[in-house]
């Protein structure tokens, strides 16, 4: 007895498996400058180290004598794979295959997924292009009835959130599910004009009197400024590099520490410049950028979120090898007071730390809250107390450099104040309850409204408190306790991964990822 017969329609089948939707689609599909989801597997991991699960799923034809006609993949593929010899499980849409609705198997390759990530302890790479949900509203003829919309794979969505790395591309028109996919995610990346992503697309918003073109409706630009989505790119192999990158910081799960890589020096050994960023008018903005790529590892900052929540800058750098999320105010942007988006992006970054063990370094010049009407109306002062929270339950290491202004309760989340922390301020630092210039007013009002020159008087005032706003003052008291030189900036960040580091633990934490 021999099994060929059995073998060669194996064959067979996983042949019209790589078909995708069939050439016609194909080609359609590259058309619009979108790869098919084999050959973006192939781009995005290790060479041949893609290992498929369920390649055998979806619709067959059969003739009358039970023979194999033809066959329609799933357009959900999954399996396992490497990326820089790291193990991953990927998850990816085939737009090929009716648009990447829901047909077939997919419901359950897709839960299969996010469970094998899990169990696993895997990170997740989510190549998502359709809806990925309960597809095309054709699905109510041929099954003879509507479905309730369950959320069968959300509880392991979310379990995933807290235990690996989950990492989502929106690679095309992203609806629904596909949408919030790409959303519940550590790390996500859109395609410049090429991928949108929607509540509900163009053809259903226009029944709302709504005409509206796809990038209109959910283009990147849209989706990076509001925090829907972390960044965008210009091709699908920069997408490819950044996943690759994210993936480089973190551990394969909350089960072990960030990898440590070999450590690289700073991109210049003279940091002597660092004295003189500051300007000594406090009402004038200088680049903090320069500052934080000049005190990490050379080329080691990978900035995420960076068009939205702009009064904060966030990413992922390395010191000595070792991985941290650093975060520093942007004084461009509102001089650094902290807004709705800024405050949500900063519980998202440190949610990223507390789950995966990552240090924090911080570089604060926050002049507190955003004041006025339209932050009154957008709620800033709840997503303020979020993030106050979130770092009254950090537990991992932080090193905070007061740069410049640290006012208000904002700056309070400068670090938390229920254990011991590194903290330095340069001698640019200033700090307070008020900005001297904003509370002098109310404060001194009496005085200022009985004097006959009521500049004059404002001005004598201002100077009398300001003399008493050195950080050298505060020293004296202990309310800092280093005022350091900016140029040994870098010296003190070794220092404190030095001693850091070996204080991290890995295992679960008691709370998850707020994505």
């Amino acid at each position: 007895m021999s099994w060929s017969k059995e073998l060669e329609e194996l064959a067979l089948r996983r042949d019209l498996a790589q078909r995708m939707g069939g050439e016609e689609k194909v080609a359609r599909h590259r058309s619009k400058g979108r790869l098919p989801v084999r050959e973006r597997i192939e781009k995005l991991v290790d060479p041949g180290s893609f290992h498929e699960i369920g390649d055998l799923a979806g619709s067959a034809q059969y003739d009358a004598n039970g023979r194999l006609v033809d066959f329609t993949p799933s357009n959900f593929l999954t399996g396992r794979a490497r990326i820089d010899a790291r193990p991953v499980v990927l998850a990816a849409d085939d737009f090929t295959v009716r648009g990447g609705a829901n047909d077939g198997a997919v419901g359950d390759k897709l839960l299969a997924s996010e469970i094998m990530a899990r169990d696993l302890q895997l990170p997740l790479v989510r190549l998502v292009d359709g809806t990925g949900g309960g597809g095309s509203v054709k699905n109510i003829e041929l099954k003879g009835h509507t479905l309730l919309p369950k959320l069968r794979m959300w509880p392991a969505m979310t379990q995933n959130l807290a235990t690996v790395p989950v990492v989502s591309m929106a690679l095309g028109s992203v609806a629904g599910l596909g949408a919030a996919r790409v959303t519940t995610s550590h790390y996500s990346v859109m395609i410049n004009d090429t991928s949108q992503m929607f509540i509900a697309g163009p053809p259903v918003v226009a029944r709302i009197g709504q005409n509206l073109e796809k990038n209109e409706l959910g283009g990147s630009a849209i989706h990076t400024r509001n925090g829907v989505c972390d960044d965008e790119v210009a091709t699908e192999e920069e997408a490819f590099l950044r996943v690759r990158r994210f993936l480089s910081y973190l551990p394969r799960s909350v089960h072990e520490l960030p990898p440590r890589t070999e450590p690289r020096a700073p991109a210049t050994n003279d940091f002597s410049w660092l004295r003189d960023v500051v300007p000594k008018d406090n009402r004038s903005v200088y680049k903090m950028r320069p500052v934080v790529n000049a005190v990490v590892d050379a080329d080691s900052f990978m900035e995420i979120g960076a068009r939205w929540g702009r009064a904060l800058i966030t990413g992922l750098a390395r010191i000595q090898g070792h991985p941290v999320v650093l975060v520093a105010s942007d004084p461009y942007y509102y001089g650094g007071a902290w807004d709705k988006q800024a405050a949500e992006k900063f519980v998202r970054m440190l949610d990223l730390a507390e789950i995966f063990h990552l240090p924090v370094v911080n570089f604060v010049d926050v002049p507190g809250f955003q004041i006025g009407l339209a932050a009154e109306k957008e709620g800033a002062m709840r997503y303020g107390v979020r993030a106050l929270t979130a770092v009254a339950q950090s537990t991992v290491p932080w090193c905070s450099f007061i740069v410049r202004k640290a006012f208000g309760v904002a700056a309070g989340g400068h670090q938390s104040d229920g254990r011991y922390n590194f903290r330095y301020a340069w001698p640019s630092a200033q700090w307070g309850s008020l900005p001297v210039e904003g509370g002098l007013e109310v404060a001194y009002k009496s005085e200022i409204e009985s004097a006959e020159d009521r500049d004059a008087k404002l001005a004598e005032i201002e100077q009398r408190v300001r003399s008493l706003t050195s950080p050298y003052r505060s020293a004296e008291a202990f309310v800092i306790e280093n005022v350091i030189d900016p140029a040994h900036t870098r010296a003190l960040l070794e220092e404190f991964i030095s001693i850091s580091a070996p204080l991290l633990k890995p295992g679960p934490r008691a709370f998850g990822y707020r994505p």
